[in-house]
């Protein structure tokens, strides 16, 4: 990979940072399934290495992005974080803690870059669009594979389950379009 290390650095570090704070808010069996969302993004990040112009993903974006928008605003006025912490154990934190708001402009703040920074043709772009699809197309399955378990009683709603019946599948359409940049890219690269 002919990645610049300190690229890599700070994507490492944004991840780390945005799961650290997942930790400090929401404790640690919360933070386990925030990985597969900020920690697998890096990781498909470093397995397809291209960088992608940001009109390859735009519409899945931009939809996932309204989607997720929806998604939380169910998760909020369905009780999700009451549910959460009753199943956690751990108290549900303040909207306006620091560990909350500081996860936030890290991480969907990060999100609301992509854009812009995928438009200057910043790598770094490519790697916060794989957080964001990976988070939204993979880690909000919790609500289907995880949660369920904690229901009252088997398939009962979980609260914010019906959004990401949505979400998921157009997160997976921007995860499908950045995967196969990196194999166009790698099938015009063998015949250069």
């Amino acid at each position: 990979m002919s990645e610049h290390p300190a690229t890599v650095l700070t994507a490492l570090l944004l991840t780390l940072a945005v799961l650290a704070l997942g930790y400090a808010a929401f404790g640690f069996w919360t933070i386990l399934i925030f990985t597969f969302g900020f920690l697998g993004g890096f990781v498909l990040w470093l397995l397809f290495p291209a960088t992608v112009a940001f009109s390859t993903i735009e519409f899945p974006y931009f939809l996932a992005l309204a989607l997720f928008i929806l998604h939380r605003l169910e998760e909020y006025l369905s009780g999700f974080f009451d549910r959460l912490s009753a199943i956690t154990g751990v108290q549900k934190s303040e909207v306006a803690s620091w560990e909350v708001v500081l996860l936030l402009l890290l991480s969907v703040g990060a999100w609301l870059l992509i854009p812009r920074v995928m438009a200057r043709g910043y790598r770094f772009g490519t790697y916060l669009a794989w957080t964001f699809f990976a988070a939204t197309g993979i880690t909000e399955l919790a609500h289907f594979v995880v949660f369920p378990w904690f229901a009252p009683t088997l398939f009962a709603y979980f609260p914010g389950m019906a959004s990401v019946v949505l979400l998921a599948p157009v997160a997976w359409w921007g995860i499908w379009r950045l995967a196969a940049a990196q194999r166009q890219r790698s099938g015009e690269s063998a015949f250069m």
